[in-house]
Protein backbone atom coordinates (compact mmCIF):
# COMPACT_ATOMS: atom_id res chain seq x y z
CA UNK A 1 0.00 0.00 0.00
CA UNK A 2 2.71 2.66 1.03
CA UNK A 3 5.41 0.78 -1.32
CA UNK A 4 9.18 2.88 -1.25
CA UNK A 5 11.37 3.62 -4.48
CA UNK A 6 13.35 0.81 -4.21
CA UNK A 7 14.97 0.64 -7.67
CA UNK A 8 18.69 1.46 -6.46
CA UNK A 9 20.14 1.42 -9.58
CA UNK A 10 18.25 4.41 -10.97
CA UNK A 11 18.69 7.44 -8.97
CA UNK A 12 15.32 9.75 -9.43
CA UNK A 13 15.24 13.28 -9.11
CA UNK A 14 13.25 15.30 -6.47
CA UNK A 15 10.37 16.01 -8.86
CA UNK A 16 9.94 11.86 -9.74
CA UNK A 17 9.87 11.35 -6.06
CA UNK A 18 7.35 14.50 -5.30
CA UNK A 19 5.27 12.35 -8.27
CA UNK A 20 5.60 9.07 -6.69
CA UNK A 21 3.97 10.05 -3.46
CA UNK A 22 0.63 10.84 -5.51
CA UNK A 23 -1.85 11.95 -2.52
CA UNK A 24 0.96 12.76 -0.53
CA UNK A 25 2.71 14.94 -3.44
CA UNK A 26 1.55 18.57 -1.64
CA UNK A 27 2.56 17.26 1.41
CA UNK A 28 5.73 15.92 0.47
CA UNK A 29 6.82 19.05 -1.14
CA UNK A 30 5.80 21.25 1.92
CA UNK A 31 7.90 19.45 4.44
CA UNK A 32 10.90 19.31 2.22
CA UNK A 33 10.63 23.13 1.36
CA UNK A 34 9.74 23.97 5.07
CA UNK A 35 12.83 21.93 5.71
CA UNK A 36 14.91 24.28 3.56
CA UNK A 37 13.42 27.48 4.33
CA UNK A 38 12.63 27.38 8.07
CA UNK A 39 14.91 24.97 9.61
CA UNK A 40 17.68 25.57 6.76
CA UNK A 41 19.14 22.08 5.62
CA UNK A 42 20.61 21.27 2.97
CA UNK A 43 18.90 18.25 1.00
CA UNK A 44 20.11 15.48 -1.21
CA UNK A 45 18.73 12.41 -2.82
CA UNK A 46 20.40 9.43 -1.03
CA UNK A 47 19.23 5.60 -0.76
CA UNK A 48 20.63 5.32 3.16
CA UNK A 49 20.03 1.72 5.39
CA UNK A 50 20.14 -1.31 3.06
CA UNK A 51 17.72 -2.31 0.17
CA UNK A 52 13.93 -2.30 2.11
CA UNK A 53 14.52 1.47 3.25
CA UNK A 54 14.25 3.32 -0.72
CA UNK A 55 15.07 6.68 -1.83
CA UNK A 56 14.99 9.67 0.35
CA UNK A 57 15.61 13.26 0.53
CA UNK A 58 18.03 13.53 3.67
CA UNK A 59 18.25 16.82 5.42
CA UNK A 60 21.53 17.75 7.31
CA UNK A 61 22.37 20.95 8.73
CA UNK A 62 26.16 21.66 8.51
CA UNK A 63 27.06 17.54 8.18
CA UNK A 64 24.61 16.42 11.02
CA UNK A 65 21.60 14.74 9.70
CA UNK A 66 18.20 16.06 10.68
CA UNK A 67 16.10 13.47 8.87
CA UNK A 68 15.24 11.02 6.31
CA UNK A 69 12.11 11.84 4.47
CA UNK A 70 11.40 8.58 2.10
CA UNK A 71 8.91 8.87 -0.94
CA UNK A 72 6.00 6.07 -0.73
CA UNK A 73 3.05 5.56 -2.70
CA UNK A 74 0.19 8.10 -1.91
CA UNK A 75 2.41 8.87 1.49
CA UNK A 76 5.72 9.93 2.68
CA UNK A 77 7.81 8.56 5.99
CA UNK A 78 10.14 11.05 7.98
CA UNK A 79 12.69 8.89 9.57
CA UNK A 80 14.34 10.94 12.46
CA UNK A 81 16.28 10.16 15.92
CA UNK A 82 15.21 12.57 19.37
CA UNK A 83 16.37 12.30 22.55
CA UNK A 84 14.08 11.02 25.45
CA UNK A 85 13.86 14.59 26.73
CA UNK A 86 13.05 16.02 22.82
CA UNK A 87 10.26 12.98 22.70
CA UNK A 88 9.10 14.21 26.49
CA UNK A 89 8.50 17.97 25.28
CA UNK A 90 6.80 17.40 22.07
CA UNK A 91 4.55 14.36 23.34
CA UNK A 92 1.74 16.79 25.06
CA UNK A 93 1.57 18.71 21.96
CA UNK A 94 1.08 16.27 19.29
CA UNK A 95 -2.16 13.82 18.57
CA UNK A 96 -2.79 10.58 20.43
CA UNK A 97 -1.77 8.18 17.29
CA UNK A 98 1.43 10.41 17.38
CA UNK A 99 2.24 9.63 20.72
CA UNK A 100 1.48 6.11 20.31
CA UNK A 101 4.30 6.24 17.52
CA UNK A 102 6.69 7.42 20.10
CA UNK A 103 5.85 4.79 22.88
CA UNK A 104 7.12 2.44 19.73
CA UNK A 105 9.98 4.55 18.82
CA UNK A 106 12.98 2.29 18.56
CA UNK A 107 15.42 2.51 21.39
CA UNK A 108 19.20 3.85 20.49
CA UNK A 109 20.81 5.72 23.68
CA UNK A 110 19.53 8.49 25.40
CA UNK A 111 16.53 8.69 22.88
CA UNK A 112 15.30 6.58 19.72
CA UNK A 113 14.44 6.23 16.51
CA UNK A 114 11.15 7.53 14.63
CA UNK A 115 9.52 6.06 11.59
CA UNK A 116 6.61 8.58 10.90
CA UNK A 117 4.10 7.62 8.16
CA UNK A 118 2.51 11.23 7.06
CA UNK A 119 -0.72 10.87 5.62
CA UNK A 120 -2.53 13.81 5.86
CA UNK A 121 -2.55 17.27 7.49
CA UNK A 122 -2.74 16.59 11.12
CA UNK A 123 0.09 14.22 10.66
CA UNK A 124 2.34 16.81 8.98
CA UNK A 125 1.54 18.76 11.78
CA UNK A 126 2.52 16.18 14.13
CA UNK A 127 5.76 15.59 11.84
CA UNK A 128 6.74 19.78 12.08
CA UNK A 129 6.63 19.78 15.81
CA UNK A 130 9.25 17.16 16.34
CA UNK A 131 11.51 18.36 13.74
CA UNK A 132 10.99 21.88 14.90
CA UNK A 133 12.47 19.97 18.46
CA UNK A 134 15.63 18.23 16.51
CA UNK A 135 16.42 21.56 14.45
CA UNK A 136 16.45 23.65 17.71
CA UNK A 137 19.63 22.31 18.57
Amino acid sequence: MYDRMLDKQRKPTFDEMCEYCGKGKELFIRINEWLLEVCQTTQEICFPYGNNYGWAAAHRKKKKLVCNVFAERDAFTVMLRLSNQQFHLAYGQVEKETQECIDNKYPCGDGGWLHYRVTGEAHFCDIQKLLEMKCAL
